[in-house]
């Protein structure tokens, strides 16, 4: 399933420095050696790196703070959305910076991370849990206000089949809205089993990985695939 030796000696570097968190960066990494399809993310260092990286991604991107001590880049204004120059790109990277120091002098900052702007997609939210009776489980539900505050979310124990992830699908109650109901188009459900599918072995193949958050991923329409746009992993 995956380069257990890249994953392993990521897990390791992070155990080193004596942290549970992985940053966004180091999360999509271990998800890529998976085979998990995640949007394609740079980690820089500079003003000029981050313009270098937005230029072969291609305008727009989107840039946020790399830190395993903010999880919440949003409540700390360490996020820009749809920037589409140079000027932008480098008055974001010093408002980030400047914002995340603000909102938490000690967090360990690793730099940004610019990666490209995937307009119009269904989000969806998948997730690896630990239940305290019954242990690993695979979380899906609909993004925004369906997992927020409707709870419309399945279950199953990991790991699951593809089968099994389509049926996880199905059970939510606006699975609908993934075929296109209302003003949408159909979405890539079969891309979305298979990310179900591959998530929900991680707990067998890496016990020290705790749970694991993709929120959100995109799902595209019809054969154009789903890709993770944010991940969260935390080891035991």
């Amino acid at each position: 399933m995956s380069d257990k030796k890249d994953v392993s000696e990521t897990l390791k570097t992070v155990r080193e420095a004596e942290r549970k968190i992985l940053t966004e960066y180091e999360s999509k990494n271990v998800l890529s050696e998976m085979e998990i399809p995640v949007i394609e993310t740079v980690l820089v260092n500079s003003k000029l790196e981050a313009v270098e990286a937005a230029r072969r991604l291609k305008y727009p991107v989107v840039m946020k703070v790399s830190s395993p001590d903010i999880t919440s880049r949003s409540e700390a204004e360490a996020i820009r959305v749809g920037l589409t120059s140079e000027l932008e790109v480098r008055q974001a990277f010093e408002d980030i910076r400047i914002n995340a120091r603000s909102y938490r002098s000690e967090a360990d900052v690793k730099g940004v991370v610019v990666q490209k702007y995937v307009p119009n997609a269904l989000e969806v939210v998948i997730r690896i849990t630990q239940d305290e009776s019954f242990g690993p489980t695979v979380v899906f539900g609909i993004g925004g206000v369906w997992t927020d505050f409707l709870q419309d979310i399945s279950y199953r124990l990991a790991p699951v089949s593809k089968s099994d992830a389509g049926e996880m699908i199905k059970e939510i109650e606006g699975y609908p809205v993934l075929l296109g109901s209302g003003e949408g188009n159909p979405v890539d459900v079969s891309a979305l089993e298979d990310i179900i599918h591959k998530i929900s072995q991680i707990p067998e193949e890496y016990e020290d990985i705790l749970e694991v958050s993709l929120d959100p991923v995109f799902a595209l329409e019809e054969g154009k695939g789903a890709t993770v746009v944010d991940a969260r992993i935390e080891l035991k």
